[in-house]
């Protein structure tokens, strides 16, 4: 496909985005916005976009495909923007945004004009941030909800998967209702658990002083999601609240019903509860992207003896294998091995796992 592709916010999923279309679509012309002049600016030296927008409205009323990668605040404040341009009559717009309800309504506004909106979530994210952590490969197999208004659509969201299809992802097309009830669940009502858990760390630190120190093994590991974003996942609280009030209502009755089994030390009615949840999550997929971003970890229980770490990292080394982190294990109830070493990709992790096979005895374990 050809044509100009104007995408608002440089960042991992904007830049990311851009990469792909450049690939897939060589003939298509990428003009990017951000607020951040400098990112902006190191787009185009990266060679992520092919122009840096030096007008909005302009580079927005002669593009065919408007894709907006800010947060969610920003995209609606955006939306209302572009309702008072003279686009195009058959330009595409979408987003990138976590929660769709408010976005799909905001767009509103777009669709009164006769103006085609779409909303998108590519589920797929990084450890880095900014346009420099940008790759193709980024979405690759992960789930890209797409949210149309209507059922209408039909036409249209099949060209907007042929102008995303350079992100090998997979497309599911579901309502904004459905969207933010699934995502509730299974991503944003699990980063307030996470981050309410930390909290309770740090209110008995005082009481128990080696609390810090034990809590980095399986602790850190189960809460690793509350050291994202508290701008982002202030905003997308926000924007899902109805979903997450909801969710808090039905856990906290489940807690009441987890305090009483334990007040009448029934063993089991916690045996059950044990069993259960243990049940449906060894039932869940295990190589497929999901809401929440994949770590990638591998575990290795290696003798503790001097030069052993540069042992292994000159093996991964030799086979060109990246990794993103390494870290010393003290406290490994739960945990297999002495050693985690974190990977970007399945694909690193499976290269580095039969590395090790091949050249050492050390025990390996994934989860």
């Amino acid at each position: 496909m050809q044509g100009n592709v104007f995408i608002v916010g440089l960042g991992l999923i904007g830049g990311s985005l851009a990469l792909t279309i450049k690939r897939q679509h060589p003939k298509a012309t990428i003009i990017g916005y951000d607020v951040k002049k400098n990112e902006m600016e190191l787009a185009k030296i990266l060679g992520v976009i092919d122009e840096c927008s030096e007008n909005f409205q302009s580079d927005a009323e002669r593009a065919d495909l408007v894709i907006l990668a800010a947060p969610i605040i920003e995209t609606e404040k955006w939306i209302e923007r572009l309702a008072l341009m003279n686009l195009k009559k058959d330009v595409l717009i979408t987003d990138t945004g976590s929660t769709k309800k408010s976005v799909v309504d905001q767009a509103a506004l777009l669709v009164e004009k006769d103006i085609c909106f779409i909303g998108g979530h590519p589920m797929a994210g990084s450890h880095k941030s900014g346009v420099a952590a940008a790759k193709e490969r980024l979405f690759e197999n992960a789930f890209y909800i797409l949210t149309p208004l209507h059922s209408e659509q039909s036409v249209e969201v099949d060209k907007l998967k042929k102008w995303l299809s350079g992100t090998h992802a997979k497309f599911i097309t579901l309502s904004a209702k459905e969207h933010d009830g699934i995502t509730g669940i299974i991503s944003h009502f699990p980063h307030l658990i996470a981050a309410s858990l930390v909290g309770q760390a740090k209110e008995n630190q005082d009481k128990f002083p080696l609390l810090q120190r034990m809590a980095a093994g399986g602790f850190r590991d189960i809460t690793r999601i509350a050291s994202s974003s508290p701008v982002m996942w202030s905003d997308i609280s926000l924007r899902n609240k109805e979903v997450l009030l909801e969710l808090m209502d039905k856990w906290m009755e489940e807690m009441e019903k987890i305090t009483a089994l334990l007040h009448s030390e029934d063993y089991n009615g916690l045996h059950t509860f044990f069993s259960l949840a243990k049940e449906y999550r060894d039932q869940l997929p295990s190589s497929e992207p999901g809401a929440i971003r994949s770590f990638y970890d591998l575990f290795i229980d290696v003798p503790d003896y001097p030069g052993v770490i540069s042992e292994i990292t000159g093996h991964f080394a030799d086979e060109k294998i990246s990794i993103t982190n390494i870290r010393i294990l003290e406290t490994r109830e739960d945990i297999y091995g002495v050693l985690r070493v974190s990977f970007q990709t399945e694909e690193d992790r499976e290269r580095a796992f039969h590395c090790l096979k091949q050249k050492t005895t050390y025990e390996l374990y994934r989860d």
